[in-house]
């Protein structure tokens, strides 16, 4: 078996001058708290703050990068323990656990393997690495540390040094996990983001029955165009109550249309009819981000949008298993024409705070910098999902500094369901920050000081300010 240590240089430039101050401007961000504003983990492990089960059930099932390198290799997700869609498994979590350390390997020089080692070595004390030999050992290890009170899910949001995270939730949830975190006696932030994709996106399964329960929900008549838009604007306020400060939009296309009302009235009929042509569903959805950006002038809700993905990719894993299995995949994606007729209407008005991602690199220097180096409301959220790893970060900040600068960027989110990886997330990122300022100070294009000043900002302020927590 093989030893599993994290050198404390990791990630940090090879040049000795580079990495010395590197490693200074580290130090002084390190043990920072964590502002998480946009992420996917259960309200509901904070709300009944029970024991995590197993290692399977939390490190590998609900973990889609890991699940989508194993099933590259040929590896069936039933076995891995995932439930499908009906909610069933048959898979022993410890034999899929034993499976998933017989292929640790896959990992090598991934993400993955740099997050779920800090993982190992910082949450579980382990000093071995993972592997088929020692899977039992891991397993054993991870699942009897669960059931113990310091591993209960408020607990490690203490130990992580989270002051907020943002969890995802539709318009047709009734919220009642974060209710229950706000009337009960633990201090932690868990705030919800309104995330209205199953009543905006006519594509989306069961989109005519989501407007009934809207309307059910809201008292509005939700097949009208004045009784939709209410409700949107009812749930929206109930959101905001409950603690939300942004709405997130995960469209195929940062299309935005900005119609007449007329307009708006006669596609809002067309999109409920038995069969949506694709065109009417794009500017459909296309008006909404827009009517989003209009409301968000109103409520002060902080607005992002990601694009470019091809959801469920392969139809056979979506209808056996469901969404979010690891079959989404970046597709080209274009913003100079999807965006204007949304900043054309609101993007010089500075009330608007518009956070815009992007799984399409090639967008980074030719499209989004420059936009957001113009437009008062707009900024460009960090390196994501594909990209959210030392290189993808790395590429991040040299394609967009030069244009859009450093403070028309918003830090770094971590974007996971995968809970014990979110320090592990935000250590990646601060380090790689501090070697991309350690070069520019070396290169006499900062000072120390102010990189050091920079650093704050990248691993805390701008996320706080940004989203306003």
């Amino acid at each position: 078996m093989h030893k599993l240590s994290l050198h404390p240089d990791r990630l940090f430039p090879a040049h000795d001058a580079t990495r010395s101050i590197a490693r200074k401007l580290y130090e002084s961000v390190r043990d920072l708290p964590i502002i998480s504003p946009h992420g996917h983990t259960d309200p509901s492990w904070f709300a009944k703050n029970e024991n995590f089960t197993n290692a399977t059930d939390l490190l590998l099932v609900p973990d889609h990068y890991l699940l989508r390198m194993l099933y590259s290799q040929g590896i069936p997700l039933e076995s891995l323990g995932v439930p499908d869609a009906s909610g069933a498994t048959s898979a022993d979590p410890r034999e899929a656990w034993r499976l998933f350390a017989a292929n640790y390997h896959l990992f090598r020089g991934t993400p993955s393997r740099i997050w779920l080692d800090w993982v190992f070595s910082e949450v579980f004390d382990l000093d071995v690495l993972l592997s088929g030999e020692t899977a039992d050992t891991y397993f054993d290890t991870i699942t009897n540390a669960l059931q113990r009170e310091e591993f209960r899910p408020r607990a490690l949001f203490d130990r992580f040094g989270i002051e907020v995270i943002a969890t995802t939730e539709n318009p047709l949830d009734t919220l009642e996990s974060h209710a229950t975190i706000r009337d009960c006696d633990w201090n932690g932030r868990v705030i919800t983001a309104y995330r209205p994709d199953p009543v905006i996106d006519p594509e989306f399964e069961g989109f005519r029955f989501n407007l009934d329960a809207l309307s059910k929900l809201t008292d509005e008549d939700c097949t009208s165009w004045k009784g939709y838009l209410a409700a949107h604007r009812q749930r929206r306020d109930f959101f905001r109550e409950m603690g939300a400060t942004s709405t997130d939009h995960g469209h195929p296309t940062p299309a935005t249309a900005d119609l007449s009302e007329a307009e708006c009235e006669d596609l809002f009929r067309k999109v409920q009819s038995d069969t949506v042509d694709p065109a009417d569903a794009e500017l459909f959805r296309a008006q909404m981000l827009t009517e989003m950006a209009t409301m968000s002038l109103d409520d002060g809700l902080v607005m992002q949008i990601h694009p470019g993905s091809f959801r469920n990719h392969n139809p056979a894993l979506f209808d056996r298993f469901g969404r979010d299995k690891g079959a989404d995949i970046p597709v080209q994606t274009e913003y100079v024409h999807a965006l204007q007729p949304l900043l054309a209407k609101h993007g010089n008005d500075p009330r608007l705070s518009l956070i815009v991602f992007t799984l399409d690199e090639t967008t980074y220097a030719r499209e989004l910098a420059p936009l957001a180096g113009h437009y008062p409301a707009l900024k460009l959220g960090p390196a994501w999902w594909f990209h959210d790893s030392p290189e993808g970060m790395r590429r991040y900040r040299r394609m967009v500094t030069e244009t859009a600068g450093f403070y028309n960027t918003v830090g770094f989110n971590d974007d996971t369901r995968a809970f014990l990886s979110i320090p592990a997330r935000h250590d990646l990122a601060r380090r790689i920050d501090c070697g991309f300022l350690a070069e520019l100070v070396v290169e006499h294009r900062l000072e120390e000081w102010e990189a050091a000043e920079l650093a704050q900002d990248l691993a805390y302020n701008f996320a706080k300010a940004a989203y306003k927590l």
